[in-house]
């Protein structure tokens, strides 16, 4: 019989000293694919699926911490193996096993116990994968196996593949199952956007991609603010940003909340630094006066 917890009422205050908050890491054990964290954001436990053990991305963001020089695992995704590795998973949080582990150690038992979400975030873009709908299926039966009917399955995502067609029919599956799509925006303009994810897709493409999913169902924002060669994002650009929002809303588009973050932990480019708490809180509370949106604070 599966291990089951309970839910809490209020989740507990993730707190950015633990370990298990400061290490990010996508290698678990032997694992190829999934692997545990716990994450502000989610406010939590989140299990990672790593989609791309390639580290094939179409984004290149100044701030991305896997390391590409190194390569990687595989090229193709193994779903029976990464529904091996998730009900293994899934087990032994539930039965304590991850929080005896020195990594998760410092953190209450009881935060290393509780699925908060399964979140398809790997060493690139989820969305590359060619059968993205397999790989929701994949994770909705094993939800339904083990009973886990209030966990939710979140899709982190920079948005450039969100009009693919097997995208899209994981993204209904996630709909009918707690899903969440969590689509990045770091830019106003295209020539920060450049900068910022040196991308090759348009950044027209993006903001088209957002606005379409969001007119289908509710999706958070996620934004990272730092700071390039000491500069923090100018207030022109911050003003074209928060268009960008209210274009989405005009549109009919629905955001529930921006996630507005900084860096947390190490990345490769040493003048791509992270906002001090001040800094953060300062723009998230121009983004709140500019748009009427909820934004959540991540320092």
């Amino acid at each position: 019989m599966p291990y089951r917890t309970v839910v809490a009422e209020q989740p507990i205050a993730i707190r950015n000293s633990w370990n298990a908050v400061r290490d990010h890491a996508r290698t678990y054990q032997d694992f190829t694919y999934v692997y545990p964290v716990i994450s502000r954001r989610s406010r939590g436990l989140s299990i990672g699926i790593n989609l791309n053990p390639d580290k094939v991305c179409n984004f290149d963001c100044v701030y991305c911490e896997v390391d590409r020089k190194t390569p990687g695992k595989v090229r193709t995704v193994d779903l029976e193996q990464v529904r091996d590795e998730l009900l293994w998973l899934i087990d032994h949080a539930q039965s304590g096993g991850l929080a005896r582990e020195a990594k998760f150690a410092d953190a209450p038992p009881e935060v290393s116990r509780e699925v908060r979400d399964i979140a398809f975030s790997g060493d690139g873009e989820p969305t590359m994968v060619h059968d993205f709908d397999a790989c929701v299926r994949c994770v909705v039966d094993v939800l339904h196996e083990r009973g886990l009917d209030r966990t939710k399955i979140v899709l982190i995502t920079d948005a450039a593949g969100l009009d693919k067609a097997s995208v899209k029919l994981g993204l209904e599956l996630m709909d009918a199952n707690r899903g969440e799509i969590w689509g990045k925006l770091d830019a106003g303009t295209e020539p920060y956007y450049r900068l910022v994810n040196r991308s090759a897709v348009k950044f027209e493409r993006i903001l088209s991609n957002l606005r379409e999913t969001a007119l289908a169902r509710p999706i958070v924002i996620q934004s990272l603010f730092l700071r390039m060669h000491g500069e923090i994002m100018p207030a022109a650009e911050l003003r074209e940003y928060c268009a960008r929002l209210n274009e989405i809303v005009a549109a009919g588009g629905r955001i529930s909340e921006v996630h507005a973050y900084t860096i947390a932990r190490p990345v490769p480019e040493p003048w791509a630094t992270r906002l001090e708490p001040a800094e953060l809180h300062s723009l998230a509370e121009t983004i709140r006066a500019s748009t009427g949106l909820r934004v959540e604070e991540f320092p």
